[in-house]
């Protein structure tokens, strides 16, 4: 179960402190979404049932091969970014920079253990607005 809020950001972080992976992803199916990814030099194709704030996620390896396979298969736009680690509390806010059409948004995502957790969490006050439950900002709906 992937359980995690996003929001939008006020003002930037310095980043040059922080580790971060280069991240291109596309959508073969929005429902249930299934997702493929490269993440640096490793690659996944990703099940995800429905759901906002959370939902089930199943994550899958692949080799280089069947990504580039899949990738000729994808339903929309190819998404890349750079998806920075940043230490907060006990969470890692990952911080995606969007590139080519999407820039230039940034999101940050927080992933929790339990729902309870998510719904207490205090943000830090670079983040702006709460969207975790507008479907527009998530990824398969940004690729279209």
């Amino acid at each position: 179960m992937e359980i995690e809020k996003k929001y939008t950001i006020s003002s930037l972080p310095d980043l040059s402190g922080y580790d971060f992976h280069r991240i291109e992803q596309a959508y073969i199916n929005r429902r249930p979404t299934m997702r493929i990814r490269r993440q640096d030099d490793e690659y996944y194709f990703t099940y995800k049932g429905d759901g906002l704030m959370a939902r089930e996620e199943y994550n899958l390896p692949l080799n280089e091969e069947s990504y580039l396979h899949l990738k000729t298969k994808v339903d929309g736009k190819v998404i890349t970014k750079t998806r920075y680690l940043i230490p907060y509390d006990r969470y890692t806010i990952e911080l995606d920079v969007f590139e080519g059409d999407l820039a230039p948004l940034i999101i940050a995502e927080v992933e929790f253990d339990t729902l309870e957790e998510a719904e207490n969490f205090v943000a830090p006050s670079w983040f702006d607005k709460d969207v975790t439950s507008d479907p527009g900002y998530q990824n398969s709906n940004l690729s279209k």
